[in-house]
C-alpha cells in the first residue's frame, strides 16, 4: 500500500470517528443515554423501523467513506480526492453521507422515543444544508469544474434517484 493510499485510509478512519462518530453517536447517546423512553418498552414496529434506519445509515456511511479512501482522499475538506467521487451511493444522491447520518440519528430518536434527539436531527439537517449550500457546493464546483456541474445537473442533492447515474464520457 502506497504512502498516499495509507494516508487516505488513516485520514478517512480518523474523520469517520471525529465527524459522524460524534454527530450520530456521541451526541445522540448524550441525549438519550441509549435508554428507551417508551412506556413498557419500544414497540416492535418502532424497533424494526429504527433498526432499518440505523443499520441502513451505517452501511451507506461506511460504503461512502470507503469510496473516498479508495480514491486516495478523505471526505474531510482539507484532504480531498483528486477526482470527484461519483460511484456507489453517489450515483443515486449527491449527499449520501449526510443522509446516512440523519437516518442514524432519526432511527435513534424513534428507538429511544426521544423528542430531543429528533429536534437535534432537524437542527443537524439545517446546519448541513447551510454548509452544503454555502461551502461545499461552491468548493466542489471550483475544484472539479464542469465535471461537478454535470454531476449536479443529473443527481439530486437530497432525494435519491431511482436508477443510478452514469457519467457521459
Amino acid at each position: 500500500m502506497g504512502h498516499r493510499r495509507l494516508r487516505a485510509w488513516v485520514g478517512t478512519i480518523v474523520f469517520l470517528f471525529l465527524a459522524p462518530g460524534i454527530v450520530a453517536g456521541v451526541i445522540p447517546w448524550l441525549l438519550t443515554g441509549w435508554t428507551s423512553a417508551w412506556p413498557g418498552g419500544t414497540p416492535w414496529i418502532a424497533t424494526a423501523v429504527a433498526v432499518v434506519a440505523i443499520v441502513g445509515g451505517i452501511v451507506v456511511l461506511l460504503d461512502a467513506f470507503v469510496r473516498f479512501a479508495l480514491a486516495d482522499g478523505t471526505p474531510a475538506p482539507p484532504a480531498p480526492t483528486a477526482e470527484l467521487v461519483v460511484v456507489g451511493p453517489y450515483r443515486y444522491v449527491r449527499n449520501p453521507m449526510y443522509l446516512a447520518v440523519l437516518a442514524i440519528i432519526f432511527g435513534q430518536a424513534l428507538l429511544f422515543a426521544s423528542v430531543w434527539t429528533a429536534m437535534y436531527a432537524v437542527i443537524a439537517f439545517l446546519a448541513v444544508l447551510l454548509f452544503v449550500k454555502a461551502y461545499e457546493e461552491p468548493t466542489l464546483e471550483g475544484e472539479y469544474g464542469d465535471r461537478y456541474r454535470e454531476y449536479r445537473e443529473n443527481v439530486r442533492g437530497w432525494i435519491p434517484r431511482l436508477r443510478p447515474w452514469t457519467r457521459r464520457d
